[in-house]
């Protein structure tokens, strides 16, 4: 299938980049100017030259109330494409018991060996890469595969170049599947996939070469889920047993946010006296002072992609405002709470830290996530957030 690997790809996204930032000189000394002044802003604040902005927040929302853990339910699994382990943990605190996670980015395997049980942790090019992997170690061993395949290629805010993206690891998914022979497969990546443009790539090369599994497929909406962040994502689940398939059920939300995005939408705080729990909004549960206006989070943006790395969870112009609705501040996140209380924005809003864009992105703040917070933030917006594989995680076991 030709398939690339990805970390080996510098040289192509170097080129890219460079004719993609293509600017005016004009346009260069502006960036430079911003750019500099954040930085004499932020020396300061190190220094303790500056007043504190705000108090440190101190979070309400706790992701681990919507993943209640559930003792062992005899199940294995093994996780491919881990990244910062949002699968890994939503199977995990559903019961399942992790054989082996495999990853590419390196900073990954700090990460996960710090948070998870599961003793074969392979990251790198070296360990992690799975077009080097012999699966066959696996057969007889694991019951679910879970991953999520890159989804560049089939991205709307990308080139959506599918098979002929060499960030395409579907065939290496199918690979691994074939081989190891689960009694099920769960696979996530973006809406993208599944609009017209590749729906001949899905038949022939997700349905035709897991033609061993029934399959279904799905989407969700993880503030359906009490997450507070715009998250759209769609997974395909593959049974062994035609039978089993016809007994799952897609997961059905447990939330509401409709309540969200308007003019006097206070905090809610009442998660548990209603039919549908409502999901609150990224102010409440970041602890924040009440402003009469709450909504959710656009999409975090992976800050591993885009031209250079990057302390920014900004996706869009559209992002720029809703953030700015509820007057947060999407730019220059901080490696914790009172860097980022030390560090003033010149508009006075919120400054975020990675625990917050953590928590907005479902992780709850006991799972610690290690590396520069251009990393953090890279392994954050790559993951699966964990309530949504909680979710999944349970209804598989409930059919096995």
């Amino acid at each position: 299938m030709g398939i690339t690997k990805l970390f080996n790809n510098t040289s192509v996204y170097k080129n890219t980049a460079q004719k993609e930032y293509d600017i005016t000189d004009e346009k260069r000394e502006i960036y430079r100017k911003i750019s500099h002044e954040s930085r004499l802003s932020k020396l300061a604040a190190q220094r303790g030259l500056h007043d504190c902005i705000h108090e440190v927040n101190i979070p309400f929302f706790n992701p681990d109330l919507l993943m209640p853990k559930i003792k062992s339910n005899g199940l294995t699994a093994l996780s491919l494409f881990s990244g910062g382990g949002g699968l890994d943990l939503g199977f995990s605190r559903a019961g399942y018991k992790h054989i082996a996670s495999y990853e590419l980015i390196p900073i990954c395997k700090e990460t996960l060996s710090s948070n998870l049980l599961c003793g074969d942790i392979n990251c790198g090019p070296e360990e992690g890469d799975v077009t080097k992997i012999d699966w066959s170690n696996y057969q007889g061993k694991v019951d679910i595969v879970h991953g999520g395949p890159p989804c560049q290629p089939f991205s709307i805010a990308g080139a959506q170049k599918g098979i002929d993206d060499k960030r395409n690891m579907w065939g290496e998914f199918s690979r691994a599947v074939n081989i190891i022979k689960p009694n099920v497969f769960i696979a996530e990546n973006v809406p993208g996939i599944l609009s017209p443009k590749f729906k001949g790539f899905v038949k022939k090369y997700i349905f035709d070469q897991l033609s061993d599994y029934s399959l279904t497929t799905f989407k969700m909406h993880t503030a359906d889920y009490g997450v507070p962040q715009i998250r759209k994502r769609v997974f395909f689940v593959g049974f062994k047993n035609k039978k089993q398939l016809n007994k799952f059920v897609p997961p059905q939300p447990t939330h509401t946010w409709n309540h969200l995005g308007q003019k006097k939408s206070f905090y809610t705080c009442s998660l548990f006296n209603e039919e549908l729990a409502k999901t609150s909004g990224v102010r409440e549960c970041l602890g924040l002072q009440n402003i009469g206006f709450d909504n959710l989070a656009p999409t975090i943006r992976s800050a591993f992609t885009g031209k250079r790395n990057t302390t920014s969870i900004l996706n869009s112009a559209a992002g720029q405002k809703s953030w700015g609705d509820m007057q947060i501040w999407p730019n220059g996140v901080q490696a914790d709470r009172n860097k980022a209380s030390a560090f003033p924005t010149k508009n006075g809003h919120f400054r975020l830290s990675v625990q917050d864009v953590g928590l907005i992105q479902g992780f709850p703040e006991s799972w610690v996530f290690k590396g520069a917070v251009y990393q953090i933030l890279g392994q954050i917006g790559n993951s699966v957030s964990p309530p949504i594989a909680y979710q999944v995680a349970i209804n598989v076991s409930n059919v096995l």
